[in-house]
C-alpha cells in the first residue's frame, strides 16, 4: 500500500493534467477538421478549427454563428454550417435562390454563389430548432436536405470560434 501512495504522489501532476484534459475536452471545447468544400469560401478542406462547446450553456445561437452538430442525432459524424434560420421562424427559399426569413429577403454575403439547389424549401423551424445551410450553397447537405433537416438544439455540439489569421 505504501507503494502506491509513493507511485499516486509521483505521478499527481500527471493525474491532475489527465483528469483536466478529460474535463475540457468534454464539456469546454475540441478541435475539428472541416471535411469537404460545404464551407468554402470561409473554411476549406484540411482546415483545423475549435468549438467552443460552452456556448450549449445557453441554448441560444445567433442568425450567421458557424456551428457544428450531429445530423439528425446521428453521432457518426459532425457537420459544420452556418445559422440561417432561428426557432419559430419560417424559411423560404424562391425559385431564385432567394432566402426569406419570415417573407423578410436575408440580407447576407456569406453564399459562395446563387443557390440553384433546394429552391421551393419552405419550412417553419419549431421552438427547438435551427436552420442551416453550407457557405458552399450548391454543394452542401444542409438543412434543405431530408438527410440533414432542421437541427434540433440537442444536436448542436457548439459554436466554432474563429482564431485570428497571422
Amino acid at each position: 500500500m505504501k507503494k502506491i501512495v509513493e507511485f499516486l504522489k509521483d505521478i499527481k501532476y500527471e493525474l491532475v493534467l489527465i483528469v483536466f484534459i478529460i474535463f475540457y475536452l468534454i464539456f469546454v471545447g475540441q478541435r475539428v477538421v472541416v471535411n469537404g468544400e460545404s464551407m468554402m469560401p470561409t473554411y476549406h478542406d484540411g482546415q483545423n478549427l475549435y468549438v467552443n462547446k460552452l456556448t450549449r450553456i445557453n441554448d441560444k445561437y445567433n442568425r450567421f454563428d458557424i456551428i457544428t452538430f450531429y445530423p439528425q442525432g446521428r453521432h457518426d459524424y459532425i457537420l459544420i454550417k452556418r445559422v440561417i434560420g432561428l426557432p419559430g421562424e419560417n424559411i423560404k427559399i424562391d425559385e431564385q435562390g432567394n432566402i426569406l426569413v419570415d417573407d423578410i429577403l436575408l440580407e447576407e454575403s456569406y453564399g459562395a454563389e446563387r443557390i440553384t439547389e433546394g429552391l421551393g424549401t419552405d419550412i417553419t423551424l419549431k421552438e427547438d430548432e435551427y436552420f442551416v445551410l453550407g457557405d458552399n450553397r450548391n454543394h452542401s447537405a444542409d438543412s434543405r436536405d431530408e438527410a440533414v433537416g432542421p437541427i434540433n438544439i440537442k444536436h448542436i455540439i457548439g459554436r466554432v470560434v474563429q482564431w485570428k489569421k497571422r
